[in-house]
């Protein structure tokens, strides 16, 4: 069946966020944005362990006591996220197989439901590549010119916008790494390399928190989430 664990690189400094520490360590509903984007990754029994890559001085701002054993913070952060996941590759690869899957997630997504983990595993669990959580771009899509004027409507057929965690096997996605010139993404160093990822749909509220107003409507997620599972119970 083969293993598989899961990489948050959290060593970005959140710059557009204007906060005072890096954002993933920012408080929503009294926990870092970090701890909510954890949480739905270790729900999946499948996962079994999960790597946080911050940067040295932030190395004691996570508590991992109550994941029991299953989060470990790597002190290996770089200066970009694909320089940070190959450098967390490089330190977790020799306890690893090259056939083991990896699931990468961005640490500023707090909105992540636990539904959508199982669906990307239960989905690419015998892909030949991998792929990625994603949903279909539904708004219309304009080009600007250098002046801030529209120059082309561009047609959304066909196009999808990524989303977090992206999931390929450890060898594939090193050797992808290695080879990329600073992608933005995990599948687009796969793609450079000339593989096909699958896209897997995503959820609406897997949003990525990059401006203080984002935590408002992160906040509203959870919220309604806990009062859900309260009606449940």
């Amino acid at each position: 069946m083969g293993r598989c664990i899961a990489i948050l690189p959290a060593g970005g400094t959140g710059s557009r966020f204007g906060a005072p520490s890096p954002k993933q360590f920012t408080l929503l509903l009294g926990q870092p944005l970090l701890t909510h984007a954890i949480r739905p990754l270790l729900q999946d029994a499948r996962v079994q362990a999960l790597y946080v890559a911050v940067a040295p001085e932030y190395r004691a701002f996570l508590d991992c006591r109550p994941w029991q054993g299953r989060v470990q913070v790597l002190p290996c952060a770089g200066a970009s996220r694909a320089e940070t996941v190959r450098r967390t590759l490089d330190a977790i690869s020799p306890s690893l197989e090259a056939s083991d899957w990896v699931l990468v997630h961005d640490a500023a997504r707090p909105c992540l439901p636990a539904s959508a983990v199982s669906r990307l595993l239960d989905t690419l669990w015998d892909d030949p590549v991998g792929g990625v959580l994603a949903m279909p771009v539904a708004e219309t899509l304009k080009r600007a010119g250098e002046d801030g004027r529209v120059r082309a409507t561009v047609d959304r057929k066909d196009l999808w916008a990524a989303q977090t965690p992206q999931m390929f096997r450890l060898g594939l996605l090193r050797q992808a790494l290695q080879a990329a010139q600073d992608p933005t993404d995990e599948s687009s160093a796969v793609e450079a390399l000339g593989h096909s990822p699958r896209l897997v749909p995503g959820d609406p509220a897997n949003i990525k928190v990059t401006y203080p107003q984002d935590l408002l409507f992160a906040q509203w997620v959870l919220e309604r989430r806990a009062a859900a599972r309260e009606d449940a119970a």
